[in-house]
């Protein structure tokens, strides 16, 4: 067998791609270079695992199914000036994550805070921890489904394996009586066991309206609540602002051209 099928071969067998795909052109610097066969192996072997890593880093994100992608840096701060910037960015560094702690983004719709829970959750994609992005009302519809169909427990252990559950939109649609209580039980299920980031447009004060049981809510606050990064975000719609402003930028344009 030539070498170079035979190298395929055996990249292929052990499922060394970037090797395969770079060993041809280090090789070339390592002659002109004039490293040793150790260098080489080094390089070549460095480039794979830089390879396997981003590939993973991709499967994290897609296996998170956010709504859209969205990364802190493009988050505009300077609308929301009440929010604490260094304190959202300090949970860039996971710590909270592996506390198993909670972070609320609490406020007025348009305000940014699925904008700021999924920059979270990418960053915590790209730190190596298994995320899950989810909407509440989809959350519950599923849990209700789950357990109609008699898979409940099952359903309840793929969670489980997580790192990072976002909730996003809880207060925009009430729940059932069942939907309530089934979102305590996953709630109670993985208190302690995860970090939750949920964002909600309403106060706590007004979560019974939407559960429909004040003390099942107190019962769920007491546990989400428990040492948890809370962000209050009332101001101005963000989304409102950057409509306004693409309308002015096109407005102007449209006088440039007069």
């Amino acid at each position: 067998m030539p070498d170079e099928m035979k190298l395929q071969y055996l990249t292929k067998q052990l499922r060394l791609s970037a090797v395969y795909q770079l060993c041809h052109g280090l090789a070339r610097e390592a002659t002109e270079m004039q490293i040793t066969y150790e260098q080489y192996l080094i390089s070549v072997l460095e480039q794979e695992v830089k390879s396997r890593e981003e590939t993973m880093k991709k499967s994290r994100i897609k296996q998170a199914q956010f709504r859209q992608i969205k990364t802190l840096d493009t988050y505009d701060f300077t609308v929301m000036p009440d929010l604490n910037k260094p304190k959202v960015i300090s949970l860039t560094d996971g710590e909270y994550i592996r506390k198993k702690s909670n972070v609320f983004f609490i406020g007025n719709t348009g305000t940014g805070k699925s904008h700021l829970a999924c920059g979270l959750g990418m960053i915590a994609c790209n730190q190596g921890y298994r995320v899950k992005f989810i909407a509440a009302a989809d959350l519950v519809n599923a849990l209700i489904s789950a357990h109609n169909e008699y898979r409940l427990p099952k359903y309840m252990k793929t969670w489980k394996k997580l790192d990072l559950i976002i909730i996003d939109e809880v207060g925009f649609v009430p729940f059932s009586k069942l939907g309530s209580e089934l979102l305590f039980q996953f709630c109670s299920s993985i208190y302690e066991t995860c970090s939750l980031i949920v964002t909600s447009n309403l106060n706590f004060s007004d979560w019974p309206t939407v559960f429909g049981d004040e003390t099942l809510t107190s019962a769920l606050l007491d546990r989400l609540v428990h040492h948890a990064k809370i962000f209050v975000m009332n101001g101005e719609s963000y989304r409102l602002r950057e409509s306004l402003r693409n309308a002015i930028s096109v407005t102007k344009g449209g006088d440039d051209n007069k």
